[in-house]
């Protein structure tokens, strides 16, 4: 190696020093590079490689009696704990018990009642019938189309919730596929930056050694500080991501929040990659957000036929039975007194003219139209969405591609480069720097796959095909 020439010479005690350190050096970097070989599989050009390349990016050590835990089993477990779909399901229940309401008006309706009451001249109560120590009301709606209008609508409303709880479903599924697979990601990379710090402390010891000895500006030596903190600071921000993703796993599945976990790094199942045009005619049938249009559109309809048979008649089925009193003064008042009563017939109303029948004729139709814009256009940004979120995820796989390569092409100089150093063409300092781009390359590669990932639950979602993928 040729000296700085404003470097003072040194005594061949220094250089005989200096020969031992580097054969020291080399000692160490050979049982780490032993060891690096046996963590890190070197990608093939092939596209067997490429396999071997994804399957070592998912490769983790689960930690010893913790039983792993796999996507499935995870989403299985969120899907049973979360909240979110607790709370979706009670609110579709009350949709339920509220379309009743109206409903129950077309069933029988029977109702008791009694009272103690003083009466002064003609008996009569403020509801207009004659006040009674017993009585029994029967009713029932036959015919009531505006009525009928409303219940139907109420029950298409009620459906719709059905689908919303789908809607919470799906977004739990994608909540906990994203943590548990950037989990995974964490972890491995948090190896790799462990792997990367000792490159580092490498590096910056070689580097101070050939700064004292003069072989090297102190300039060089502030890069290596520099360098070895920013992986420092590094593994610190993954470790903290990793304690948060951590955190979010265990209330999402219901583990305690001290209880281990261990993941299992692995790809999505199934494939996202069809035609767009195929996609886009599977999100019309299968995304929640225009079902859940659709569904307005539906209820809107039922409103607006049933308030335009307002005009129709009404009839309602009625029957009243009462036990009178004589302390009421019937015997006074009427001509004949009779302590037990029984009434029943029917009742029914025509509308002439009707202002409110019209009004609301009016507003449902406005309802109607601002429905169906509504589905019109949920349509049109759904199937924008789709055609997107494809074309990301192709993206995403040229990128992954690249980044596999540039990973491939790092282990290839990190061999080469050690084959030059085991013959003296390199020192110890230039080979720890290429496994530091390696892990680099890793660590982006990691970074590619997990992108590509997101990408392909997003497009899933949009297109509704979570429920087909994890059935």
């Amino acid at each position: 190696m040729t000296r700085l020439n404003k470097l003072p010479r040194r005594s061949r005690t220094v250089k005989r020093t200096c020969a031992i350190g580097a054969l020291t050096l080399f000692a160490s970097a050979a049982s780490y590079a032993q060891n690096a070989a046996n963590a890190t599989t070197t990608l093939a050009t092939s596209s067997a490689s490429q396999q071997t390349a994804d399957n070592s990016a998912q490769q983790s050590t689960p930690a010893q009696n913790v039983p792993a835990l796999t996507l499935q089993r995870a989403i299985e477990l969120a899907l049973q704990n979360s909240k979110d779909l607790q709370l979706a399901k009670i609110q579709s229940r009350l949709s339920d018990h509220s379309a009743l309401i109206t409903r129950a008006e077309f069933m029988p309706n029977l109702y008791i009642g009694s009272g103690l009451g003083y009466t002064n001249g003609i008996p009569e109560t403020p509801g207009g019938r004659a006040p009674a120590i017993f009585d029994v009301t029967y009713t029932q709606e036959v015919l009531n189309e505006p009525l009928r209008g409303q219940a139907k609508e109420l029950q298409e409303q009620a459906r719709s919730q059905k689908i919303a709880l789908e809607e919470v479903r799906d977004s739990v599924i994608v909540r906990t596929a994203m943590a548990f697979l950037e989990l995974g990601k964490v972890r491995h990379s948090l190896e790799l930056l462990r792997a990367e710090q000792e490159s580092a402390d490498k590096i910056l010891q070689v580097t101070a050694g050939r700064e004292s000895e003069g072989f090297e500006l102190s300039i060089e030596v502030t890069r290596a500080q520099l360098t070895k903190a920013q992986v420092v600071q590094r593994i610190l921000q993954l470790e903290g991501r990793q304690d948060e993703l951590e955190v979010f796993l265990r209330a999402q599945i219901g583990l305690a929040q001290d209880s281990p976990i261990e993941v299992l790094p692995e790809d999505l199942p199934g494939q996202a990659e069809q035609e767009g045009a195929n996609l886009v005619a599977m999100a019309m049938q299968d995304n929640t957000s225009v079902r859940l249009a659709e569904a307005d559109v539906r209820a809107k309809e039922f409103r607006l036929k049933g308030e335009k048979r307002g005009y129709f008649p009404t009839l309602q089925l009625v029957s009243v039975y009462s036990l009178l009193g004589k302390f009421n003064n019937y015997d006074q008042f009427f001509k004949t007194f009779q302590r037990n009563n029984f009434n029943a017939g029917i009742q029914v109303n025509m509308p002439i003219f009707s202002a409110k029948t019209k009004a609301n004729i009016g507003l449902a139709d406005v309802n109607l139209e601002a429905s169906k814009a509504s589905l019109s256009n949920k349509k049109i940004e759904v199937t924008a969405d789709v055609r997107q979120k494809t074309r990301s995820v192709r993206e995403k796989d040229a990128a992954k591609e690249v980044a596999r390569l540039q990973l491939q092409l790092a282990q290839q100089d990190v061999a080469v480069f050690q084959s030059q150093y085991a013959e003296g063409k390199l020192n110890l300092r230039e080979v720890e720097r290429a496994r530091l781009t390696e892990n680099e390359r890793w660590m982006a590669y990691l970074d590619a796959n997990f992108a590509r990932q997101q990408a392909q639950l997003d497009l899933l979602r949009v297109a509704g095909q979570l429920n087909k993928v994890w059935q």
